[in-house]
């Protein structure tokens, strides 16, 4: 048995029974022995969409996503969506074969380009000991690190050593500090308006965070990569940061205890720190101490399990007589019910001469989708409008991948979580740029018989650009593109396509959720850009 069958074997073992990737003569051998492991592979045509379905994969399913490139050319196609994942600490490993020396024209140095992106990186030097390093790796992945594994092809071509196990899956969390259970429970019982702000690393702790806010009357927001996990509760303010509503911005502003539960509070959740009022008490729970004001200073750093430390407070606060309370009033929650949607904002609808306003649009199909969906999006200046106006039923049906701000990753995401949970409608969300950087994904969502629904929010341009620079009187011609016929290219690729103009070219919609949705529909929605999103706006240009 040669050393790449027994890493791909012994990976498979482990659990990796899903794999994304391109294949070429590098990885071509470790990929089939997953296969005969046990696993499946999802084939995509660029490495980069390879990366964001594995990484999208494992932000939804909550286990280590695999991908497989090829050497050289294949790990530098597939960077940026490592950047991605590793820096919104997705799950994820990389196997990367390595040429044997800098001679080879596949050469690269692979421990560098992971370093450079926030990776870990692991090396299976040596026959003797490649199964013992890949399944190190294939562990460290599991500490919500994202893992690139370097196989030279020099020792995936050697003979197996016979014997070599693995220990099995390494689970890691961090003791519950009894210290600081008790300090955020003071806090707290003290509190008058206390906020929860909920980011990625609480997602699954929606049981113990609302207990712990029942006790002390704490109102609930989440970041944006969280959305959804409140979904339901009267007391939920939705998105903190850029994408809040009006009276959720009210509401943070104006508490006096903030607690961000495995969240980052960087300057996009705190609205570069204009939402957390000068005398609030902050305090940070996270499982990585080395999160703990990274972003902003706080009064108190907890490191621990979110949803350990929180069904510690709350059962201290359950054991408090003199909780304050005063924060859940009547007025409030009735408040919350009435406008505590983007939609129950009133706006005026912009619509008209053959474009469609993007609110109007998002509207409408959140009012015709089925419930049951996953929400994909992609970066750039459209993205605030289906990340606010489309409602998802938790926060695993909501996949963000804005870790490193890059287009182009929207098609390869909603791939990934089609993957990952077939039982919902998969929306993908994308602008025009970058519908078409990444449009090649086309062809696998249709090769794997995807009935999801590609939105594409079409303003000719890259938006941000435009609205960034052309207040000021910069030319823009660089960042404008002639009308494309989005729709007509889907069609080419085996999808459905129509073009929205007005809401009323919204019908071809309900004639594909009719059925037999056995392929993609691509909506081509030409919407109105004579001005930025709001959330560009006050991030651009502090309106």
């Amino acid at each position: 048995m040669r050393v790449s069958h027994a890493v791909g074997r012994a990976l498979a073992g482990l659990g990796a029974d899903t794999v994304f990737g391109v294949v070429g003569s590098g990885n071509f051998h470790v990929t089939n022995a997953m296969i005969e492991g046990g696993a499946r592979y999802i084939a995509a045509r660029h490495e980069c969409g390879a990366a964001m379905m594995a990484d999208t994969w494992a932000r939804v399913t909550g286990r280590v996503g695999v991908l497989s490139v090829h050497q050289g050319p294949g790990l530098t196609n597939a960077m940026t969506g490592i950047a991605e994942a590793a820096k919104s600490r997705t799950p994820l490993l990389v196997l990367t074969p390595e040429a044997p020396g800098r001679n080879s024209n596949f050469y690269v140095d692979v421990a560098a380009l992971a370093h450079s992106v926030g990776a870990e990186h692991v090396r299976a030097g040596r026959p003797a000991t490649a199964v013992a390093d890949a399944c190190r790796a294939f562990q460290l992945a599991q500490q919500r690190r994202t893992v690139v594994l370097a196989l030279p092809l020099d020792v995936q071509a050697a003979e197996a050593i016979p014997g070599q196990v693995c220990t099995g899956p390494l689970t890691h969390l961090p003791e519950v500090s009894a210290e600081g259970v008790a300090a955020v429970a003071t806090l707290l019982s003290t509190a008058s308006r206390p906020v929860f702000i909920a980011g990625r690393g609480a997602r699954g702790a929606r049981a113990e965070l609302e207990r712990t806010a029942d006790a002390c009357g704490a109102l609930l927001a989440t970041s944006a990569v969280a959305k959804g996990l409140f979904g339901g509760n009267p007391w939920n303010l939705d998105v903190s940061g850029g994408f809040a509503t009006p009276l959720a911005a009210e509401l943070i502003r104006d508490a006096d205890v903030v607690v961000g539960w495995g969240c980052a509070l960087n300057m996009w959740t705190t609205r570069h720190g204009a939402l957390i009022g000068p005398d609030a008490i902050v305090v940070q729970v996270d499982d990585d101490a080395s999160a703990i004001g990274r972003h902003r200073a706080v009064n108190l750093g907890v490191v621990g399990d979110v949803a350990a430390t929180a069904a510690g407070v709350a059962e201290k606060l359950d054991q408090a007589s003199d909780v304050v309370m005063s924060q859940r009033s009547s007025k409030i929650k009735e408040r919350i019910a009435r406008n505590g949607r983007w939609r129950d904002v009133p706006f005026t609808d912009e619509s008209g001469a053959g474009k469609i306003d993007p609110r109007a649009l998002s509207i409408a199909l959140d009012d015709m989708l089925p419930a049951e969906r996953t929400v994909a999006i992609d970066s750039g200046n459209f993205m605030g409008y289906p990340s606010m106006f489309l409602s998802v039923p938790d926060e695993s049906a909501f996949c963000f991948t804005q870790g490193f701000q890059a287009i182009g990753l929207g098609l390869g995401t909603a791939i990934g979580a089609a993957v990952a949970r077939p039982d919902r409608l998969t929306v993908a969300a994308l602008g025009d740029g970058g519908a078409l950087m990444g449009i090649s994904e086309l062809e696998t969502a249709v090769r794997l018989g995807i009935g999801m629904v590609i939105v594409v929010y079409d303003d000719e341009a890259y938006g941000a650009e435009v609205h960034h620079f052309g207040p000021d009187g910069d030319p823009v011609d660089t960042v404008r593109f002639p009308s494309a016929d989005i729709a007509a290219i889907g069609r080419g690729f085996g999808c459905d396509g129509i073009v929205v103009r007005s809401v009323a070219d919204l019908d071809g919609v309900r004639s594909w959720l009719a059925g037999p949705r056995d392929c993609p529909l691509v909506i081509d929605a030409k919407v109105t850009g004579e001005h930025g999103s709001w959330w560009l706006e006050e991030a651009f240009r502090g309106h």
